[in-house]
């Protein structure tokens, strides 16, 4: 393999400008900063246009050779694992094209950094809504091939509610323009949702038409204890209900989680007194901030009489709202639990509170002294989950803790993965969440798409035959 590899990093080099092939140190030393494994890639390539990669990948799939992409490399999953294969690097494709707010669309390459794109649109007006941790470093293509969620899923939905058309690179090197500016258009397959959430398996996103949303005017923030599970979706319907579409965020923190971003080493501050099991960050985005001041506040304080919530704060201006925030994005902390095993599902509210104490039972029955701290977005079903203070950080441990926390899911028809992908690290658990059939598709379309099964190998399924030694 090492003699076929040398020959094609030699053509690539040939076919490609000097400087887009990267070996030995300067490709190791852009395999450093990664969110999760990603190895020792044999070489990094890194095009600055559509048509060069569809040059790397013509000559990759006449090779037989794994490609691996990569974007802002802060996927958890190990989506991005490249251990003596070719990376594909789009992090020179970072160019926004073009921002159109009367048609509420954003033309961007790739390798665009979300916070980029989302401050270059905020600065014409308009929003683009897609908000998570890894804002500072996620791409766009890859917020696209993991159709990623964050805290505004429950008012925007995932990244496939946001991207109106797409281009793609297949295994072979053929160019999929479906740079799609409208909102409605069915006409035929909608080729896109192939690759959103394929995590690089199918195609290579080089391009994307993102759907824009207008600025809001007014953004009201509350940070509110509850005192039982029940009280939970109670007090989410009724913020629904009471601010007419406003609602963008509901992030619930369980109290122990709550406790570690509020105690040093953490920065945090607490907002309200410990003692609630249940803290809630709540906010609304709208068009007048003194009408929607007033209705927000009036909303946390029909909650308030009616006892779906005991105690609650307002944030006055940006610092507080920021304070409040930063509790929620200290996610940092659980490390002081170290190990820690961390862990993306979602499943129904009903069932979240029977899953977190079965969790806690079974977790307690074989470490007394383990920890586990629980927080997510709630309002769309979505949970972190994260064990931790266990003996040891192995793989056995691993599979002892995935088996209690994927099992009580299992039972409860959750899915392993609500917003980070499959990549290698869920692989075994796809079908806990995915029927035969549905996985059977999924092969079809591989095959279809990458017979070879030169992209991303090994990643999301189980490589079978002949795709077998690719993933290798």
């Amino acid at each position: 393999m090492a003699a076929s590899t040398d020959d094609l990093i030699a053509k690539l080099k040939a076919a490609l400008p000097v400087g887009s092939v990267l070996e030995g140190a300067e490709a190791a030393e852009k395999a450093q900063g990664g969110w999760s494994r990603l190895g020792s890639p044999r070489a990094v390539l890194r095009p600055a246009s559509t048509e060069e990669v569809s040059k790397i990948l013509k000559l990759a799939h006449a090779a037989g050779e794994p490609i691996v992409p990569w974007g802002g490399k802060t996927g958890l999953v190990e989506g991005g694992e490249a251990e003596g294969h070719l990376v594909l690097s789009l992090d020179r494709m970072n160019h926004i094209e073009e921002i159109d707010v009367a048609g509420g669309t954003a033309t961007v390459q790739a390798g665009c950094i979300l916070q980029t794109v989302c401050d270059a649109v905020e600065a014409e007006g308009a929003l683009f809504p897609l908000d998570l941790g890894a804002r500072g470093s996620a791409t766009i293509g890859g917020n696209i091939s993991t159709n990623a969620g964050g805290n505004r899923v429950i008012r925007y939905g995932m990244m496939r509610d946001m991207v109106l058309g797409i281009e793609a690179v297949l295994a072979d090197g053929t160019v999929i323009s479906s740079l799609n500016h409208l909102i409605k258009n069915n006409a035929g397959y909608d080729l896109k949702q192939l690759f959103i959430g394929s995590e690089g398996t199918l195609g290579i996103v080089t391009r994307a038409v993102l759907r824009l949303r207008p600025k809001p005017l007014s953004q009201d923030t509350g940070f509110v204890a509850v005192e039982s599970f029940e009280q939970l979706p109670k007090f989410l319907r009724h913020m629904e209900r009471a601010l007419g579409g406003t609602l963008s965020a509901f992030e619930v923190l369980w109290e122990d989680f709550y406790k570690l971003v509020t105690t040093e080493p953490a920065k945090g501050k607490p907002l309200l007194d410990y003692g609630h099991p249940y803290y809630v960050l709540v906010e609304s985005m709208g068009g007048d901030q003194q009408e929607d001041s007033a209705r927000f506040e009036k909303a946390l304080m029909a909650a308030l009489e009616d006892g779906q919530v005991s105690d609650a704060v307002i944030a006055k201006n940006q610092a507080e709202r920021n304070q409040m925030w930063a509790l929620r994005d200290d996610v940092g902390q659980v490390a002081r639990n170290w190990p820690i095993f961390t862990f993306d599902v979602s499943l129904k509210i009903a069932d979240m509170q029977s899953y977190i104490a079965e969790v806690r039972e079974e977790l307690a029955a074989k470490w007394p002294a383990h920890s586990l701290m629980v927080f997510g977005h709630l309002g769309d079903g979505n949970l972190h989950v994260i064990p931790g203070s266990v003996p040891e950080h192995t793989p056995a441990i691993r599979k002892e803790v995935e088996a209690i926390v994927y099992g009580a899911l299992r039972k409860r028809g959750g899915s392993v993965s609500a917003e980070h992908g499959i990549g290698l690290e869920k692989r075994p658990y796809l079908g806990w969440s995915r029927s035969p059939e549905e996985v059977a598709l999924m092969r079809t379309l591989k095959a279809a798409l990458d017979p070879k099964s030169i992209l991303n190998p090994g990643k999301v399924l189980e490589p079978t035959g002949a795709h077998a030694k690719a993933a290798e």
